[in-house]
This record gives C-alpha cells, structure tokens and sequence, in this order.
C-alpha cells in the first residue's frame, strides 16, 4: 500500500514507484517529484526493516553515492560567496594536500573526478578507519595521485566525500561538516531530513539497509566481496578480447576499502559518522526540494541558495569520456553527473544517482526534480533501472502537462 499524495497530472510516478516496491520480502521506498516550483508527488511506501515495520513519511535511507550531489551543492553555495574559486589550487584552502606532488591539482578537477585520487584501498588500512575523518583526510593529503591532474578522469567513489568535505571545512572555520550541511542547506529550505551524521536523536527515523552482500552474518559479506574481487581478472581478460581498454581492478580499489565489509552499514556508529561520498540518510522530500531549488536557477520559495551564474557553471559538462573507474561516459560537471531516464531524453539534467538505487536531479530545462529512496536492492555504483524508471516517468508527465 502507497501512502502520500499526487498531482494528477504525475499519476504514471505514483504507477511506477508501485511497481517496483518488493513484491515478496521487505523493503520500502520513497518517490518526490517538484515541477515548477509545485511538489507535485509525495509518496511512500513498503518496509523500512525486516521486521515489517511500515516506511513512514519522515522515514530516512542512506542514499550512498547520492551524498555526493548533496555535498557539492554545499561547496557551490560557498563558492557562491566566494569563499572557493573553482580554479584555485586546493593547497590554497587545505595547504597540507600539496604532498605528493598534488600542489597544482584544482578544486575544479577534484569536482570533475580529475585529480586521480580515487583508489580508497590506497588510503585506510581497514574500512573502520573511514569513520575517522581527521585520520583519512591526512592520508588523502599525503598521497600521490594516480594521474597528472586533468589528463584522465576515475570515479572517486569514496574519496571523493572527504575531498569536498575537507575544502568545505577549512573556509568554514573547520565546523563539522554535518552542521555545514544543517546550517546552509536543510535549514534555509526547511528540509525535513538531509544528514550526512545523523544526530541520536534522528537515529529511530532511519530505514534499515536491506541489500544482499552488505547486511546479514559477517561471514556471507566476507564471501561477496571474495568473488567481486575473484572475478575482477575475468572482466579484464574479456573486456580485452572485446577491444576495451578498461582495468577492473582501478574500480575495485576505488570502490572497496580493505575490510570495507565489516562495517556495520545499519549501525548507529556509521550512520552518525560524516561520509560524503557514501552515508548521507535523506528523505526524497528533501533530495527533491533540494534539487528543485537548482533547477529553478538556485532560488525556491524565495530562499537563493546561489546565483544562477554560479549555478551555470556548476552544471556545465566538464568531460565526456570513459573514465579509469567506470568505464562509461557520466558527462561529468562540477560534482554532478547526466541524467539516465527510461524512455526519455534529459541533455540539461544533472544530479547524482547512488549504489543501492537511489537518486535525485534537476532539470532546469523542464523545472523539474526527481527524487527516489529506498532501502532494498544494489544495482550499480549509479543506482539502477528504478532510479531510470521513476525519472522517465517524470519527464513524461510534465512534457505532457
């Protein structure tokens, strides 16, 4: 059972979200969708643990990779104040980071995925050390990249959260980044839930991560994650024989920390820990009216987040091409990537999808955001056909209204 409301106009986004809640098993999803500046779908349903519990309007999902829009979005406001220069030096806000030979690296090609340092597995020890920030932006800042800056681009799966996150800190004063995130972002626009540490307080909100291969005994995620790296030599050896120049042991290392299946992904530790490339908890409400404010031109309700020039450059495409770690165009801008919807075109759209299947974008050309949480399935480091799916259905609804 489907809970919430819609406009009329968007019934086919209320049809889509039902069809892909489980129909056997737990698990629950949410589905928000602005047009115009009007919140047009609002609706939840299914699980939100094994137990059965019902997912409820205030219920919140780690978004994984999702965080990743959020978090340069908070660096776009304050380059809007001018606090960042895109092309600035990092050693200009985060002098330690010009070790290794990373003096000449940009803020800009950290945001585009060209500063070559995406491989985790070089940069902790053991996956716990990711709730540790102090610990690993120290040893971002030593490392070495993998490519001279701008000359090749790889996905910075998880690097990528403490890159922005520490850059964000340091012209802030040094404030947690999760209060960054509470001051400038959820509070202005009254989102009702945008954490990337959720607060003790919030924790009985949070839907339980149902995922094959990251919940369940210890021993069955050791497993997993044993034949994700078994099969890595396979993928090389056919991808060569198909002419396609791709390493997928580049992914594996930027994808997977060492021990990275320890971790306790439902854990109130986790969960209260800042990773801005991988546990931010939202609702869809608020990844929607987040991204509706960007695809308004950086203004809703008459809160301005960032100018629309600023906003412009943040969304202009960066790169096209394959890149080290996913071996396909993601037409990267400023922290954000294109948009993949089913049965529908959306050149102007940008956001960020995650692992698990979530996602959120705008689409300024239509003014329209989409936004999908759900705490089920894994599908790729972008999210999934459900994400696809429920975007298609959008664009649709408002080309025909």
């Amino acid at each position: 059972m489907l809970h919430g409301n819609a406009h009329p106009d968007f019934v086919d986004v209320v049809r889509s979200l039902r069809r892909i809640l489980p129909r056997r098993g737990p698990g629950g999803a949410a589905v928000c969708v602005y047009h115009k500046g009007e919140k047009v779908v609002d609706v939840w349903g299914g699980t939100r643990n094994g137990a059965g519990s019902p997912w409820e309007e205030d219920t919140l999902s780690i978004s994984f990779s999702t965080t990743k829009g959020v978090a340069s979005t908070l660096l776009h406001v304050y380059a809007d104040r001018g606090l960042i220069d895109y092309d600035a030096p990092v050693v200009e806000y985060w002098p330690e980071f010009a070790a290794g030979g990373k003096e000449r690296i940009k803020v800009r090609q950290l945001l585009c995925h060209e500063a070559g340092l995406y491989r985790i597995s070089d940069m902790v020890e053991h996956g716990s050390e990711m709730l540790d920030w102090d610990l690993v932006t120290s040893r971002i800042a030593a490392a070495t990249p993998r490519h001279a800056p701008g000359t090749a681009h790889g996905y910075h799966a998880l690097t990528y959260g403490w890159l922005v996150g520490e850059i964000v800190r340091r012209v802030t004063g040094n404030k947690p980044f999760s209060e960054l995130l509470e001051k400038d972002l959820a509070r202005p626009l009254g989102l009702d839930g945008l954490f990337c540490g959720v607060p003790a307080d919030q924790q009985h909100r949070c839907a339980t991560l149902m995922a094959r291969g990251l919940d369940g005994p210890l021993e069955d995620r050791r497993r997993n994650t044993a034949k994700i790296v078994e099969r890595a030599a396979t993928w090389r050896k056919w991808l060569a024989r198909l002419g396609l120049h791709y390493d997928p042991s580049e992914s594996i290392a930027a994808l997977l920390a060492p021990g990275m299946e320890d971790i306790d992904f439902n854990s109130e530790e986790f969960r209260a820990a800042s990773i801005p490339a991988a546990n931010g908890m939202f609702t869809a409400r608020s990844l929607a009216r987040l991204y509706q404010a960007l695809a308004l031109g950086g203004e809703l309700d008459g809160v301005r987040l960032m100018s629309y020039d600023t906003l412009r450059k943040a969304s202009e495409v960066q790169n096209r091409t394959r890149g080290r770690v996913i071996p396909i165009s993601m037409n990267w801008r400023l922290g954000y990537h294109r948009v993949f919807a089913v049965r529908a075109r959306v050149p102007a759209g940008f956001g960020h999808f995650g692992f698990g299947g979530s996602g959120a974008w705008a689409d300024p050309s239509r003014q329209l955001s989409v936004a999908l949480t759900v705490n089920s399935g894994v599908g790729t480091p972008f999210g999934d056909t459900r994400i696809a799916r429920i975007g298609g259905a959008a664009v649709r609804c408002a080309d025909r209204r």
